[in-house]
């Protein structure tokens, strides 16, 4: 650490800028593909919204159980061999299906095997990616790189779905497909470029014992300051992801508006993802980690209740972009300072097991309630299923008022001169 202006700068090294590049490029690739599976369904297969809706739920979710024995497999295994495999499996299968195409093979039984797939490696390469990460930024170090990987992924938010809709428009979305592949490869061989021995696995790599399958949910559930950030974390983003598909049918039925502004009015919004993350740091230095994920978490839940007043024209499209904004302006300060707190929190034996339980309970939470929300809005219509799930969201808040007390984080406390023992 050396001085800048009176405070602590961490140097992070070039190891994690290897790993932030290989992450840059393959939240670039993601993004860029955004809804490709959804449109190669209805425009190159022609199947209709069912399929749709399969393909977008179920996907995921099996995808996401898929990935519960891989969270013991590789807590005991080095963490950037188990990357490279996740993203190589990515590519293989996204590459699977534009030749397909080209062939003239391809069919919605392809699409929904390859969700599953990318869906399970996704999630793979986050469980395994965290606990490479403790690893290899100081401890002082760890909330400015998962910053830096939040600003990352808000600026791919902005630019991705754009670049990606001209992709489509010009070629087709079968090429955006072929360009997330590339990114996984690029991505594979960005970590490949991370030199120097990993630390040992807490034990040697064998077959993954019972117990060991439901230690990372046993850790969140049992500790005190992660069990109300994990349950929150959870509600809070399956309500959020629930209200997308009734918002979506009634901005582009009932209300009227053009395709073209429904995707403007999430698109600018996402602006306030980089505000947020780089006001996370300076906010949990000034005030403390707890007050920072109280504040913040309690806020991003507030503001989608506003999007049941949605009403047509210019007024309608600016309340959308208003909430969507302070939304994301408050989940960009309060991701990055979760996922510090997180990593600090969870022993080193246990961070992949940890992060896999964390990333299929959120996945298969998310595609339960975004189909509950569905049969609501066929029962009661999209705007009545919008307000329930804001006023729900805002039950929430009393989820995390246990960060008001208790322990202070990690954070608050003195780290170490030299941090956790350094990657060699």
């Amino acid at each position: 650490m050396t001085p800048v202006n009176g405070r602590l700068c961490v140097k992070l090294g070039s190891r994690f800028g290897w790993l932030w590049a290989a992450y840059a490029v393959s939240a670039a690739g993601t993004w860029l593909a955004f809804d490709a599976f959804a449109l190669i369904a209805l425009l190159v297969l022609h199947e209709g919204p069912a399929q749709v809706a399969l393909l977008a739920s179920a996907g995921p979710a099996v995808g996401a159980l898929l990935a519960v024995p891989l969270g013991p497999w590789m807590e005991f295994r080095r963490k950037r061999p188990v990357m490279i495999m996740a993203d190589l499996v990515r590519c293989a299968a996204l590459l699977a299906v534009p030749a397909a195409h080209f062939l003239g093979v391809l069919g919605f039984g392809q699409l929904l095997l390859v969700s599953m797939v990318v869906a399970a490696a996704d999630l793979t390469f986050t469980a395994a990616s965290g606990a490479h990460l403790k690893s290899l930024v100081p401890r002082a170090g760890l909330l400015t790189a998962t910053s830096r990987f939040e600003s990352t992924t808000w600026t791919a938010t902005v630019l991705g779905p754009p670049l990606g809709g001209a992709a489509v428009g010009l070629f087709g979305p079968v090429v955006t497909v072929a360009a997330n592949a590339l990114s996984f490869l690029l991505s594979a061989l960005g970590i490949r470029a991370v030199k120097g021995t990993e630390p040992a696995p807490p034990r040697e790599p064998g077959r993954p014992r019972a117990a060991d399958l439901l230690d990372g949910w046993r850790h969140l559930l049992t500790s005190p300051e992660l069990r109300p950030l994990f349950l929150n974390t959870v509600l809070v983003n399956g309500l959020i992801m629930a209200q997308a598909p009734p918002l979506a049918v009634l901005m582009l039925g009932p209300l009227g508006f053009a395709p073209w502004s429904y995707g403007l009015a999430f698109a600018v919004p996402c602006l306030g993802g980089l505000l947020g993350s780089r006001l996370a740091r300076p906010l949990a230095a000034r005030y403390g980690r707890r007050r920072v994920l109280l504040t913040s978490g309690v806020l991003r839940a507030c503001w989608p209740v506003g999007l049941a007043f949605v009403r047509p024209g210019v007024p309608g499209l600016v309340l959308v972009m208003a909430v969507e904004l302070c939304l994301i302006t408050c989940a960009g300060v309060f991701n990055p300072v979760l996922a510090a707190e997180r990593l600090e929190r969870t022993p080193d034996d246990r961070v992949a097991r940890t992060l896999s339980a964390w990333s299929v309970s959120t996945k298969t939470g998310t595609a339960a309630l975004t189909a509950l929300w569905g049969v609501l809005a066929a029962l009661t219509g999209p705007r009545t299923a919008i307000a329930a799930a804001g006023v729900l969201l805002l039950a929430t808040a009393p989820m995390l008022r246990s960060l008001a007390t208790g322990r202070p984080s990690p954070a608050s406390v003195p780290p170490s001169p030299a941090g956790p023992p350094p990657s060699r």
